[in-house]
């Protein structure tokens, strides 16, 4: 059995402890925001906030997620009043949307560390967030927009 803190519901699991967390997340727990994309850490689509560090839940074990805060785009606000989420639809970030729930648990990770961050401090923890649309322009105008609000 594994407990952990889902945003902010406390679960007991009996799921596998080698299960992906991002499974766990969606086939277990019902939250289907996080999504599956590369299935190899690489595209950053299932990015999950562990203890508020963003991490690819695609290749993180529910053993390590164990007695851990675990939040998804689900929980980062009920209402989608996180001022990320308040910037991305003000510039209309997102194109397909595919990778968006991703980017946006990415950047609040990095607003949550670094108020005002730089461009250079923005493409070094956005790096390795894939968009396939090209929206990094406007991604890192609403990170910049976010910033100092989140």
């Amino acid at each position: 059995m594994t407990s952990l803190l889902i945003n902010g519901k406390k679960l007991v699991l009996t799921t596998d402890p080698d299960t992906p967390l991002l499974w766990v997340i969606r086939d277990v727990v019902g939250l289907t925001g996080t999504k599956f994309s590369c299935g190899v850490g690489l595209c950053g689509a299932c990015t999950v906030h562990l203890d508020g560090e963003p991490i690819r839940s695609c290749i993180t074990p529910l053993s390590s997620a164990a007695n851990k805060k675990v939040t998804t785009i689900e929980g980062l606000s009920i209402h989608g009043e996180h001022p990320v989420q308040q910037a991305w639809v003000a510039l209309e970030v997102a194109q397909c949307g595919y990778c968006q729930s991703g980017q946006i648990m990415s950047a609040a990770a990095l607003l949550a560390h670094h108020p005002h961050p730089t461009d250079a401090d923005i493409d070094e923890a956005m790096n390795g967030n894939l968009c396939r649309c090209g929206t990094y322009n406007r991604i890192r105008a609403a990170i910049h927009k976010a910033a100092g609000k989140a």
